[in-house]
């Protein structure tokens, strides 16, 4: 699982900001355009969410999906040094979109099935912490050979670590993988449990504010990084994928640590102390990016990105278990909530490019800083504590509906 974390980091998210960069410098696309074919992926991306989690509940073949998966993100995004024009472009990354959806759910259900709810809290932690090591490995090297060769080399880096993901998820035993407990039911007679009805998720008003939260979440911050690509890119284009792989390493290297404190600590602690403070984190970081444009400051600011999405990332599967434990809709309503919050992700960027064309990057940066303060007052006053102990939880039992 450490490896497949590390490995998968590069694949998961498809190209990213380096997308930004590519059509920019080589296609020279205005940023609105850039802007809606991201939009656009990442409307098709919350699309599948939810049948993608709903398949990994259902399906005992956990790992071959993430293969598949795998190869589909990297040979779309491989054909897309061979074409340019608007609509090919968005048909190429629509389909890696569509792929990755699946990644999440299925990451966090072998983790599941594998330790059980009580070590899961940890597992998940180690998963971050990995992922976030793996996204600043495949950066650097992004980084030095895009200077070398120029920004298409990335393109050829995601196969490498496609061929390493697939190796290293076919050395995870089938055998090890409780498929009931996976889905959020119990382990041994327990798990013979019909899974509940979807109707009994819709009425956990704890799960439906959290995940208005996480949308609000990253409808702030989904552009920010493309965004400053954009400015760097109009500073030196050379250096342009170079910096921007800076930016990630800089945010990942952060996000490592926080991923296993919360991993340790949140079983403690609590979950709600770790969310306020990454959501806090962002709006902060919305309003110093307009500071200045000097390259090493934005690669600074950048770190604050590792405090709040190195918290979030680690904390979102674990809440969505909380509320669903028991229930048999683990893996579903970690993909309704994340499509929920991919709605914000998607328009994040169309939103932004629109702003930058209209009044410039700097009240592109603040509208976004805007969004996330409205995020974090809500998480602040309304979102209770979700961890099992407390008494504010709702709980949510299974019912014998049918799937």
């Amino acid at each position: 699982m450490d490896w497949l974390n590390f490995f998968l980091a590069d694949v998961r998210d498809g190209l990213g900001p380096y997308l930004a960069i590519y059509l920019l410098a080589v296609h020279q696309w205005q940023p609105a355009s850039i802007g809606l074919v991201m939009s656009l992926a990442g409307i098709a991306a919350l699309v599948a969410q939810t049948p993608a989690g709903a398949l990994i509940d259902r399906t005992p073949a956990k790992r071959a999906v993430v293969v598949i998966a795998a190869l589909l993100v990297t040979g779309s995004c491989l054909l897309l040094p061979l074409m340019a024009s608007f609509s090919l472009v968005a048909l190429t990354q629509t389909i890696s979109a569509l792929a990755g959806s699946v990644f999440a759910p299925a990451i966090a259900a072998i983790s599941l099935g594998i330790t059980g709810p009580k070590a899961f809290t940890r597992r998940m932690g180690r998963n971050e912490s990995f992922n976030h090591a793996g996204n600043a490995f495949s950066a650097l090297l992004a980084g030095g050979l895009a200077y070398l060769y120029g920004p298409v080399v990335v393109f050829y880096l995601m196969a490498v670590m496609t061929v390493a993901s697939i190796i290293a998820v076919s050395r995870i035993p089938a055998a090890a993988i409780d498929h009931q407990v996976a889905r959020g039911l119990g382990h041994g007679p327990a798990g013979d449990a019909a899974p509940a009805g979807f109707k009994l998720l819709l009425h956990n008003r704890t799960l439906l504010l959290f995940a208005v939260c996480c949308a609000l979440f990253h409808l702030a911050n989904a552009a920010m990084l493309p965004l400053v690509s954009q400015k760097l890119s109009q500073v030196d284009l050379r250096l342009a994928t170079p910096l921007t792989s800076a930016c990630i390493v800089a945010a990942q290297l952060v996000m490592v640590p926080m991923a296993l404190l919360v991993g340790a600590k949140a079983e403690h602690w609590g979950r709600k102390p770790f969310l306020l403070v990454g959501f806090l984190i962002l709006p902060l970081r919305g309003a110093l990016y307009v500071v200045s444009d000097n390259p090493f400051w934005l690669v600074g600011v950048q770190l604050l990105d590792g405090i709040g999405a190195g918290i979030f990332g680690a904390l979102f599967p674990i809440i969505v278990k909380d509320l669903t434990e028991g229930t048999g809709r683990f893996n579903v309503s970690l993909g309704a909530l994340t499509a929920i919050f991919g709605l914000g992700a998607a328009l994040s960027p169309g939103i932004a490019g629109l702003v930058v064309q209209s009044s410039g990057y700097d009240a592109a940066f603040l509208t976004l800083a805007g969004i996330a303060a409205v995020a974090f007052v809500l998480v602040l006053v309304a979102l209770p504590e979700t961890h099992p102990r407390s008494s504010d939880t709702p709980t949510v039992m299974p019912t014998p509906a049918g799937n």
